[in-house]
């Protein structure tokens, strides 16, 4: 690279992370306050509130990223427009491409790191959200729930135990699961205590029963002298499952057809695929419309307030088309076409409008041909 290709990509890398940090803080603090009840209602410490909200960064700079890089390209533009520097450089003879090439190296170092983070970080980041929420109710059964006090953990299922022994474990537990008003499930044990095996946290009871419906309008009452209890299975019912966001590409690309969850979310995981596999694309389209609106030099006197409007305008329309297109693959298997269509032929148009191809040179003619039938 020569020395004005690594001024304007030290420039506009500047502007991009710059860009990126603050959007991303901007983000984050607004997630961040909506997991507070974390430290409030459920009494975790301020490592696993940080942990939690933590693990949302990385799908926020998948999002983010290519919307901090277009905005560092129209600010390093309109920097060099207004020292007159792309003016200069205009004069002396810098090509298009010349001038492209140091954004084109921002715009592939953007499109590696948010593949990165679509196709391996992301899932994983998702995976361990999930895993540390199963500890966190886990926790708050063993440590937070207080003695005699009937604790809802979430609506229809409630906690008790009566005291805790000197050596942890519960005395006196009581738990009823009745989130389905057909299939009541009480449990009652002389004593509690969790475990953990195999990265899931289990509540083992010991002398005690569990009663649950039985046909004819009955119950069934069956006793135990110990009976592990999978604190999972109390979880919601989204997650009591691997979510298409949480599941790595690989699943994604090749899904157990086995499996039902699988058979039954084929098209929300068909659409998570598709949308991690274009994502990356947008680092490109955000850069080049940012460049095509201001890569050309403009005097002093040419206004440039409407070209970064018109390029904001076209973005931001870009971008809601792509996620609209990928929302469509979920019912339209078809729109996935369009989903991988609208980066491609987006950047395409870019390109032709800088380096002044074909469909440029029309649009351009379109005026004078305007103006000459008019005469």
């Amino acid at each position: 690279m020569t020395r004005i290709e690594r001024y304007i990509f030290r420039t506009a890398f500047l502007a991009f992370l710059a860009g990126l940090f603050a959007l991303t803080a901007v983000v984050w603090v607004t997630q961040a306050l909506r997991q507070f009840d974390l430290l409030t209602s459920k009494g975790q410490t301020i490592l696993v509130f940080l942990t939690m909200t933590g693990l949302t960064i990385p799908s926020l700079v998948a999002i983010i990223a290519p919307v901090a890089l277009f905005v560092g390209v129209l600010y390093c533009l309109n920097k060099l427009n207004g020292d007159s520097e792309l003016v200069v450089m205009s004069a002396a003879g810098i090509a298009p491409g010349t001038l492209l090439r140091p954004f084109a190296l921002l715009f592939a170092l953007v499109f590696a790191l948010v593949a990165w983070i679509t196709i391996e970080v992301m899932p994983a980041s998702f995976d361990a959200i999930r895993v540390l929420t199963a500890h966190i109710r886990a926790d708050f059964i063993t440590n937070f729930a207080r003695p005699g006090a009937f604790t809802e953990l979430e609506s229809g299922f409630v906690f008790h135990y009566r005291e805790r022994s000197p050596d942890g474990s519960l005395r006196g537990v009581f738990m009823q699961d009745r989130r389905d008003p057909a299939h009541i499930t009480s449990y009652i044990a002389e004593r509690g205590r969790t475990i953990e095996k195999n990265g899931s946290n289990y509540l083992v009871l010991d002398e005690g029963s569990y009663q649950r419906p039985a046909t004819g309008g009955d119950s069934a009452i069956v006793t135990f002298q110990d009976y592990m209890i999978d604190l999972t299975q109390f979880a919601r019912q989204d997650e009591s499952s691997l979510r298409p966001r949480e599941r790595s590409t690989a699943d994604l690309i090749s899904p157990d057809p086995k499996d039902e969850t699988t058979q039954r979310l084929a098209g929300r995981l068909r659409a998570e695929l598709i949308d991690r596999l274009t994502a990356p694309f947008y680092a490109f389209v955000g850069g080049l419309i940012g460049f095509a609106a201001l890569g050309e030099a403009r005097t002093t006197r040419q206004g440039r307030g409407v070209a970064i409007a018109a390029a904001i305008l076209v973005f931001a329309a870009i971008r809601l088309g792509g996620v609209a297109a990928t929302s469509f693959v979920v019912s339209r298997p078809r729109a996935e076409y369009l989903a991988w269509a609208i980066p491609l032929v987006v950047s395409l148009l870019c390109l032709d409008s800088i380096f002044r191809g074909p469909l440029a040179r029309l649009a351009g003619a379109l005026p004078q041909r305007a103006r000459a039938s008019a005469r």
